[in-house]
């Protein structure tokens, strides 16, 4: 699938609300972003926050798979996602 910037931000929603509904990762992700419940809310409607979300769900490999599992996506989606978002294009320095 090509993602457009929009769908972008659909698929970094859906992950944030899967991180919201798991009880043992949403600590891990509050603790490492300092994140408290009004930063979810304000960066729901923030690129840069759901660009950073995507981030902290792609450095884990189950979490990217059992994400895409539960939203029905090809397990690819979260980094194509993410280079649609700001700071996800890959520099290439050739």
């Amino acid at each position: 699938m090509n993602y457009t910037r929009e769908s972008a931000e659909t698929v970094a929603l859906k992950c944030l609300g899967w991180l919201i509904s798991n009880d043992e990762l949403m600590p891990v992700f509050m603790g490492a972003t300092g994140a408290g419940e009004d930063d979810l809310r304000r960066g729901a409607a923030d690129p840069e926050f759901l660009g950073a979300v995507l981030d902290f769900l792609t450095m884990n490999d189950e979490w990217v798979v059992d994400f895409c599992r539960d939203a029905g996506l090809p397990n690819d989606a979260p980094l194509q996602a993410r280079a649609m978002l700001p700071g996800g294009q890959v520099e290439h320095w050739t």
